[in-house]
């Protein structure tokens, strides 16, 4: 991030009358700054989720006043009103820096602004140190006993107050601004926002305060705010900073590079390799010696020990019979509607994107994706036949977007993060309690892209040809998902919760997949065609396999 301040001030047209200790109580204000600066603004920022729609009109929703020794700062949330009839809400913290009196600390800018003829620049305050330190202390300061206030700062009772050292920016800006505090804890700023609790805050301080799973980084504090009408709205997350050696994606690929040169270092015949049937339980110890030779060891035993991590947040998300927002429920008839509306409503869209986008295909993917087309009823019945009355097992609070990417690598082990949920849903939708094999369906897909991506991204360096590394990495896959089963399955069914049996099990984890798949499609089509063979391999296997 750049720190170079504007060397003089910029000129400008939006000059206000009142100052900036009461420009929230200023119409004039007000209308202009949600009129005419905050659309310039928020177009050209990574946050802003609206880039593919018509901007209608911005309306300020709400907004709270913070105060240092130094400024006044506040908090605003926004709602952007699109033409395509729908809104999204988002949260920004205003500061105003007087090019005269005070330092700028930031090249980003908002807008250059006067109050009262003092002449300045309104910022985005997470740009501003001050701002940053005066939140911190607000989180370390909290107290039980303290009066209500309309924004809600809380610590963790595992946390012990620390002073305020220092802050940073994590890395490029993305969907949310994370800062790095005290280099040990992390805080990300929720942009986009619901008129709800956020579901990464509700599991990360649940997992933390009521379970004994240490292998996520650690709930700290967060700052929310409360209406009057008992909602509220989840602005700021912190937890623990894991030092890590990157994510599992990237650990993954690293891997996959290494077992991928085998078949020409080892001259392995990709037809020879020993198949088996999709989702076999696979115990290390019984993986044929030709899959050791191609694969290694080393990537069965860290499947495993992922597959041990995610049984082990499963169970922890299944473990309070007290808190109703995380006891494990059955099936019944509201669940299977919404499931049903839900995916049909998502499955529609996808068609619609793959008649739209024929042209952008060749070659195989051009054959799936007609294979796909000539499918439609079958798929979308495929959809429809979730029987809620067969199942057996029970429903809980999951990840929802679970894949290598929301996996840490640190100290031989694995840690798991970013449970906001997908980010296509609703936030009451991220909420609702599913089948836990949801995530583990999501897990396998990410397995299935990275040994796609490693094919795609180095197919130069290997000198077999890229079906063969098709057809090996088709059979590695099972055998990744047979290590996975098998050392997941066990442990859930040893803590008792309730998956199901095999066939519930399959059916569950055919579903979910089917729907990955078809989630996926969109992305590839509009943003990487080449990629789309990925998912609609995925979906003709389980056609091949389960519809027929």
């Amino acid at each position: 991030m750049s720190t170079k301040a504007p060397t003089q001030m910029q000129e400008t047209e939006f000059n206000f009358k009142c100052d900036w200790n009461g420009a929230f109580e200023d119409p004039e204000f007000i209308k202009t700054f949600s009129t005419e600066i905050l659309e310039n603004y928020i177009l050209k920022k990574r946050w802003y989720a609206g880039k593919s729609s018509t901007l209608k009109y911005i309306e300020i929703v709400d907004y709270f006043e913070l105060k240092s020794e130094k400024n006044t700062y506040y908090g605003v949330l926004f709602e952007v009103n699109f033409s395509e009839a729908f809104f999204q809400d988002y949260f920004i913290p205003l500061s105003f820096i007087n090019q005269e009196k005070d330092a700028l600390e930031t090249s980003t800018v908002i807008a250059p602004v006067s109050f009262k003829n003092e002449e300045g620049f309104l910022i985005d305050a997470i740009h501003i140190e001050d701002f940053r330190k005066l939140v911190f202390e607000n989180m370390m300061q909290y107290s039980a006993e303290a009066a209500p206030a309309k924004t809600v700062f809380h610590r963790s009772e595992t946390t012990h107050p620390v002073a305020y050292e220092s802050s940073r920016f994590m890395g490029g800006e993305q969907s949310n601004t994370s800062i790095i505090f005290n280099d040990s804890m992390v805080m990300k700023f929720f942009r986009r926002i619901y008129t709800s609790k956020n579901p990464d805050y509700e599991i990360v301080r649940f997992i933390t305060e009521k379970t004994d799973f240490k292998n996520i980084p650690g709930y700290v504090s967060s700052m929310n705010v409360a209406f009057e009408n008992g909602e509220t709205v989840t602005l700021g997350l912190m937890q623990e900073l894991i030092e890590n050696e990157g994510d599992a994606w990237k650990y993954m690929l690293n891997e996959l590079k290494g077992v991928f040169a085998n078949l020409e270092r080892k001259k392995i015949k990709a037809s020879r390799l020993p198949k088996i049937r999709m989702y076999q339980r696979q115990p290390i110890n019984t993986i044929p010696p030709e899959i050791i030779d191609f694969a290694g060891l080393n990537l069965f035993l860290k499947v495993a020990k992922l597959a041990v991590r995610t049984a082990e947040m499963h169970v922890a998300l299944g473990s309070d019979m007290q808190d109703t927002a995380f006891t494990p429920t059955k099936y019944n008839g509201d669940y299977a509607v919404w499931l049903k509306n839900r995916l049909i409503y998502m499955f529609q869209n996808r068609l619609n994107t793959i008649e739209n986008n024929m042209h952008k295909l060749d070659g195989e993917a051009l054959e799936l994706a007609k294979e796909f087309l000539d499918r439609k009823k079958e798929i979308r019945e495929h959809f429809l036949n979730f029987n809620w009355t067969r199942m057996k097992s029970e429903r809980i609070r999951i990840h929802g977007d679970y894949h290598l990417g929301q996996v840490l690598v640190a100290n031989d082990d694995f840690f798991l993060l970013d449970f906001e949920g997908e980010p296509e849903s609703t936030i009451q939708d991220r909420k609702v309690k599913q089948p836990p094999l949801k995530d583990v369906a999501g897990m396998f897909r990410s397995f299935h892209y990275a040994i796609y991506s490693s094919i795609f991204n180095s197919d130069e360096e290997f000198k077999v040809s890229q079906d063969e590394l098709f057809e090996a990495g088709e059979v590695l896959y099972r055998y990744m998902i047979g290590v996975f089963m098998e050392t997941y399955v066990d442990k859930v069914q040893r803590e008792n919760l309730n998956i199901g049996y095999k066939q519930e099990i399959e059916f569950l984890l055919d579903y979910c997949l089917l729907e990955k798949a078809v989630y996926e499609l969109g992305y590839e089509l509009n943003s990487r065609p080449r990629w789309t063979i990925i998912p609609l391999r995925g979906i003709a296997s389980i056609l091949k396999n389960k519809i027929t």
